[in-house]
Order: structure tokens, then sequence, then C-alpha cells
């Protein structure tokens, strides 16, 4: 089969379209075809190892992963697709199931076909949801899933969403309106429309207006970009809270992939209360551009890739 593998951390370049073995299911273990996969920030930290080796989370990182290459070569940790064959203990799912998940450190949906055991974060797709709308819905309803529902948000609180343009963000502001927040995404100017076309009540301009003259207080504040981006605006966020405000960052902790976040965006998608905001889509052969895509940190939603398409490398 066709895969692309990370022959060492590094730049972009480093990925490589190659022919491996294709995996062979294990008795509680499906056999998925992989329609799509998606292009996340986490699969670009692991490729570049963006992480000092002498810190702490590094020294984690490349016990977990490898330090001087990946373990597993073939990266990407989201996929959606068809179910080809079943171990004879499998309960969950039959050949021919249309599907969507995430492998987790296992990783190796950068492939056209993945093994993965049936309890892992693996849900059946709605027949109106596409491969790639799933793919896209897969890495924020999974980590924004999880802080949102750890918030527990009540009916009319206000909720602040800083990086409400990107995979955890647009996702964190539809979750945060089903539970009945009132949402305020702050993002760049571009993508003020988007976010409030998602649900939010308002959205700020990190780029322009300043938090604190605003006046306004909230009860949670959902740092959906972490660490790696700051602003003026951000640094402002913690001073807005109420007096029993949470501050959530996406640094913080570790979400476990659990099938239930999935099984909820389900529900919203077949209500239309969800929407999965794709901004590209690549062919497989075209990773190393959708990498470096990525790396520039400006995506809007996600990015995603398409397998078994033009499978060409570039050159």
């Amino acid at each position: 089969m066709k895969a692309i593998v990370c022959i060492k951390y590094g730049p972009p370049e480093v990925l490589k379209l190659k022919d491996v073995p294709k995996p062979t299911p294990k008795n509680n273990e499906v056999l998925i075809k992989i329609r799509t996969t998606q292009v996340t920030a986490s699969d670009c930290i692991v490729r570049g190892f963006k992480l000092s080796r002498w810190s702490p989370l590094g020294f984690m990182m490349g016990l977990a992963l490898g330090f001087r290459k990946p373990r597993q070569p073939i990266l990407g940790m989201v996929l959606a697709g068809e179910i080809e064959s079943v171990g004879r203990d499998v309960k969950r799912f039959k050949k021919g199931d249309a599907v969507y998940g995430m492998t987790g450190l296992s990783f190796a949906t950068y492939a056209e076909y993945k093994s993965i055991s049936e309890k892992e974060c693996l849900v059946k797709k709605p027949s109106s949801v596409s491969y790639e709308e799933a793919a896209a819905a897969a890495y924020g309803g999974i980590i924004a899933g999880h802080f949102i529902k750890k918030a527990n948000i009540q009916k009319g609180q206000k909720v602040l969403i800083y990086g409400a343009s990107g995979a955890n963000g647009t996702t964190a502001v539809q979750l945060a309106k089903y539970y009945g927040a009132e949402v305020t995404g702050v993002c760049s100017t571009k993508n003020l429309e988007m976010v409030r076309s998602l649900g939010a009540d308002s959205a700020i301009d990190y780029t322009k207006e300043d938090l604190l003259s605003r006046g306004e207080r909230y009860d949670l504040v959902f740092d959906a970009v972490g660490n790696k981006k700051t602003s003026k605006l951000k640094s402002q966020c913690k001073k807005v809270l109420t007096k029993s405000g949470k501050y959530m960052s996406v640094d913080k902790g570790s979400p476990k992939s659990i099938p239930e976040h999935l099984e909820l965006l389900n529900k919203l998608f077949e209500e239309g209360k969800y929407k999965a905001v794709i901004d590209r889509t690549y062919p497989l052969g075209q990773m190393i551009e959708a990498h470096r895509y990525v790396d520039k940190g400006h995506k809007k939603g996600n990015v995603v890739i398409t397998v078994g398409q033009n499978n060409k490398t570039e050159t």
C-alpha cells in the first residue's frame, strides 16, 4: 500500500511517499480502507520534534515516540474510511461500515489502510456526513470536546474562546453554544465573519482590539491555541475572568480519545448544529505541501488529506 513515511525528524521534506506492507487486523481489530485523514498541528509538532529534548515535555515525547526518529514512521492520528475486514472477536463493527476517529499515539493514518482495535476512538459516520467532513471533525471533536465538557458550562454563562478560527476553536465555539453559553470568539480580521457564522454571539479581532477596555467578564476563557501563539490580547485573557471563572488551555492536560465526544458530534451533525470547517484539501501525494501550509500557523479550521487519489508525490 502507499503511505507517507517520516524518515527522520525535521522539516516537511522528511516526509516520503513509499510502498509499505498492508496491515493485517488482529482478532480484536478492524482493517480500515482510509478515504481521508488530516494534517493537525500535533502532527507537525511530532514531525519536527518541536520541543526541546532537554525540557520535561521534550524528554517525555522522546521516550514515547523516539529520540532520533519516530518509532512509528507513518504519522497521522485522524482517519475516516470504510471497514474492509474485521477480526473474529469484533462486535461493534462489520465489513462495509463507514467510520471515523482517532488513533492516538499508534498514529499510521497517512496511509491507504490502518488496523485499529474496535475499542479505540472509532465511531460510525452518519450517511449525511462526507469523509472529508468526518476527518475534519475528529481532531477538534476530541480535544475541544474534552475541555468544553470538563468546563461544565451552564446555560447563560459567558465564554471567551481564543483562537476561535482553528481546528479546536471552531469546534469549541459550536459546542459552547450547544451547552447554552453566550460565546465570544477571538480571531484575526479575515476570520471574524466565519466565526460569527458558526454561532458566536460576537467576535473580537486580536490584532486591533483591547480586551480590558470592553469591560466584559467571562465565566470561562478557553485558549484553543496554547502557548505557541502570543498577542497582547491573549495576555489579557486571564484578567477578564469572573471571580469564579475558569481559564483552560489546550496545553494543559492530555485529552483522552474517547468515542463519546464523536458520538456527540454525530448528534449535532444530524441536527444541523455542527459544521466541520475545512480550509484546504490535498491528495496524499502532496503531504509535504500540506505540512508546509499547517506549519505557517494560520489555517482556518482543518486541512484534510484525501487518500487513494493522485498519490504521485511532489518533485
